[in-house]
């Protein structure tokens, strides 16, 4: 029996828990049942992974589709291991199988919200590691042929927070399953800031708990104040303006990056700009991480949308550089641009 609900209520399908409702939400947890839904399916839909980085900017949404396929599957040679996990499986909890069971490489992106299938599109990273590193191949369901078609890492386009999914394959598809290359000989990634506290010999299990506690301490609890994590990207700028900068600036955090770009921290532009903290109503720039939004109180997603401007408005005028939104916005067209 496939899972179909009309004017479904999604307080608990996004982080920022904002009430909106969509006029169906279709939760499929087989192919079978994919090649159902997609013959009812018309456009305008959004495929909803968590929630955890999405904000409803209206009261109303489009057709969501909730994949829920689960499994985990695991093939070894003599160094690597392929961990095969379905779009429906629990992000960190994929993480936690893999440290446990002595598949390494995806320690440092422990604690990161969301599922397994959502993780490509926005090519997750944190603490020196990018999920396009570890990809071996997606199998994506294309919507018009209901076939599956396997895509290696090379053809997913990754890019710092982007992938083909967000661009010539946007609302073609879904990602159904993602097969990870981890390795069983342990080499730790120690380089980022928080990480070279532990000692050279450190586990596996020693990265993933303290990645988890550096989590905990600098990103607030979306359960006890809702937000969506990183509101906005990680700039990139060119080396003209980030020279102007760094002389303004000397203790400005940055990294560089190919073909003469440097990469600045949103977070401490953000509170440079003095919004650390800054509410207005009911939403606020979190007081211990400025890279967060958060919501207090509010039952409006348009109010959340005012505060990004605004802390755009506010940044680029103080260091000339525009913040590009982290969060996918849906309205009730579709998805939508800050």
């Amino acid at each position: 029996m496939i899972k179909m609900q009309r004017q479904f209520i999604l307080t608990q399908h996004n982080s920022f828990a904002f009430p909106a409702v969509c006029p169906a939400f279709y939760q499929p947890s087989s192919l079978q049942e994919l090649d159902i839904i997609i013959d009812e399916l018309s456009p305008p839909f959004y495929i909803l992974g968590e929630g955890s980085n999405t904000l409803f900017t209206e009261p109303s949404t489009t057709t969501i589709l909730h994949p829920i396929l689960k499994g985990i599957a695991v093939e070894e040679d003599n160094d690597c291991v392929f961990v095969t996990a379905k779009c429906g499986e629990n992000w960190h909890q994929l993480v936690s199988f893999c440290v446990e069971n002595g598949y390494y490489g995806l320690e440092n992106l422990a604690l990161i919200p969301g599922s397994v299938g959502a993780a490509p599109v926005q090519n997750i990273g944190a603490y020196g590691t990018e999920l396009s590193s570890v990809i071996e191949s997606v199998q994506w369901y294309e919507f018009k042929t209901k076939k599956l078609i396997k895509l290696d890492r090379n053809a997913c386009q990754f890019s710092y927070r982007d992938s083909i999914f967000k661009h010539s394959l946007a609302d073609k598809g879904v990602i159904v399953e993602v097969t990870f290359k981890l390795s069983k000989l342990w080499q730790a990634n120690l380089s980022y800031q928080g990480l070279d506290l532990l000692a050279k010999n450190a586990t596996a299990m020693d990265v993933f708990q303290q990645v988890i506690a550096i989590r905990q301490a600098k990103l607030p609890d979306p359960l006890s104040l809702p937000n969506a994590g990183s509101f906005f990207k990680n700039p990139i700028v060119d080396n003209a303006l980030f020279k102007v900068l760094i002389k303004l600036y000397p203790e400005m955090p940055s990294y560089p990056q190919a073909n003469e770009k440097v990469k600045l921290a949103a977070g401490w532009l953000i509170e440079k700009a003095g919004m650390k903290g800054f509410t207005v109503n009911e939403v606020g720039v979190d007081k211990n991480q400025a890279l967060v939004l958060v919501n207090y109180a509010s039952k409006k997603g348009q109010d959340i949308v005012k505060l990004a401007h605004y802390v755009q408005k506010v940044v680029q005028e103080k260091f000339d550089i525009v913040l590009e939104p982290e969060v996918r916005m849906l309205s009730s067209n579709g998805l939508t641009q800050l």
